[in-house]
């Protein structure tokens, strides 16, 4: 039987070195694998599908039936894993804590504990205040980043 132990010790195994991180492993109860992956300077379809042969090849017949699928997060996503923070830290993130506040403002000084939030806010005489609050990665609920077409 595959188990997301199993999933996640192989590609970690197989990215390791190569600058990609892993960022999550999902199984389905309808034999669905999921891997994401993830790189600062971002994932190559070429990266997905060298990841998903290996994973298919070191299955073989213990597998059973099931479908896989190696991708990177999608932007939707709320960031997981530190390697994350890291690649978007200088970005617009949207914090969501563990009691349900919420905040925007820039993701910045990522630590293996947690990261700090400069925020801006406009005052009555219209100028710009910038605070910077820091968060423990145990208080927030989700991060996301704030895609922007401007």
């Amino acid at each position: 039987m595959v188990t997301k132990d199993h999933i996640r010790k192989l590609a970690e195994g197989h990215i390791s070195g190569t600058g990609m991180f892993l960022v999550d492993v999902r199984l389905s109860s309808t034999g669905r694998i999921t891997v994401l992956i993830d790189r600062p300077e971002g994932v190559r379809i070429e990266d997905c599908a060298l990841l998903s042969k290996f994973i298919t090849g070191e299955l073989g017949e213990e597998g059973g039936d099931y479908e896989l699928n190696v991708s990177s997060p999608g932007l939707e996503m709320p960031l997981l894993v530190s390697g994350q923070y890291l690649k978007n830290e200088g970005r617009m993130v949207d914090v969501v804590t563990n009691e349900g506040d919420r905040e925007k403002g820039t993701l910045m000084n990522v630590t293996k504990g947690g990261f700090d939030l400069r925020v801006e806010t406009r005052q009555k005489n219209k100028e710009v205040v910038s605070t910077v609050r820091s968060f423990n990665f145990e208080d927030v609920k989700s991060v996301k980043v704030i895609i922007s077409f401007k």
